[in-house]
C-alpha cells in the first residue's frame, strides 16, 4: 500500500511540474475578445461598403438630375440609385429617397431626421418625398436604406442604433442647384 501511495505521490508531483497546456488558459481567456474583434471588423466592413456604395449610387443619380438628363419618376430614380449602388440587398424595398427644395430666403432645412422605410408597417404612406423643384432652386437629397446587422448580438452589431425591427439605417445626403430654366 505504501508503494502505491509513493508511486501516486511521485506521479502527482511530476504532473504538477508539467508545463504542457499552459498556453490553453490565456487562449481561452482572450478568445472571446478576439472573436468579438473579428466579428465587429466584419460588421464594420460590410456597413462601410454599403454606405460608400449608397453614396456613390446617389451621387451618380443626382448628377443626372442636376444636368437635367434624368427623365422619370420616383421609382425610376430609386432604381437608378440601386443599379449604381450594386451591393445593397433588396434595394428597391429598403431604400427611401427624399428630394426637396430648400428656401434660400429662410434657409429652412428638411425635417430633422431622414425619412426611412418603416419595416414594421411597410404600407405606411411616405407623403411626397420627391419634389424635383424649379430652375435655379437649391435641392437637398437624402437617401435612407435599412439593413439588419450580420451579427446583431455581438460587437458593433449590438451597439448600432436600431429601430423596433432590429434594423439600422444608413443615410446619405447631398445637395445641388437645378439648372436655370431656358430664357429665365
Amino acid at each position: 500500500m505504501s508503494a502505491l501511495m509513493s508511486n501516486l505521490k511521485l506521479r502527482l508531483a511530476r504532473a504538477a511540474r508539467e508545463e504542457d497546456g499552459t498556453a490553453t488558459i490565456p487562449f481561452l481567456l482572450f478568445l472571446p475578445f478576439f472573436m468579438m474583434l473579428v466579428i465587429s471588423s466584419l460588421e464594420m466592413g460590410v456597413l462601410m461598403m454599403r454606405h460608400v456604395m449608397l453614396e456613390r449610387g446617389l451621387d451618380l443619380s443626382v448628377r443626372d438630375l442636376r444636368l437635367g438628363t434624368f427623365t422619370g419618376d420616383y421609382e425610376d430614380f430609386k432604381r437608378n440609385i440601386c443599379n449604381r449602388a450594386g451591393v445593397i440587398p433588396d434595394c428597391m424595398n429598403v431604400l427611401v429617397v427624399e428630394l426637396r427644395p430648400v428656401s434660400t430666403v429662410t434657409w429652412e432645412p428638411l425635417a430633422s431626421g431622414a425619412i426611412c422605410i418603416d419595416r414594421a408597417n411597410p404600407l405606411a404612406p411616405l407623403g411626397n418625398p420627391f419634389d424635383e423643384g424649379a430652375g435655379d432652386q437649391l435641392m437637398l437629397v437624402r437617401a435612407c436604406a435599412k439593413f439588419d446587422p450580420i451579427v446583431p448580438t455581438t460587437g458593433i452589431g449590438f451597439q448600432l442604433p436600431k429601430d423596433n425591427t432590429g434594423a439600422y439605417a444608413l443615410v446619405s445626403t447631398t445637395a445641388f442647384v437645378n439648372e436655370p430654366e431656358p430664357g429665365g
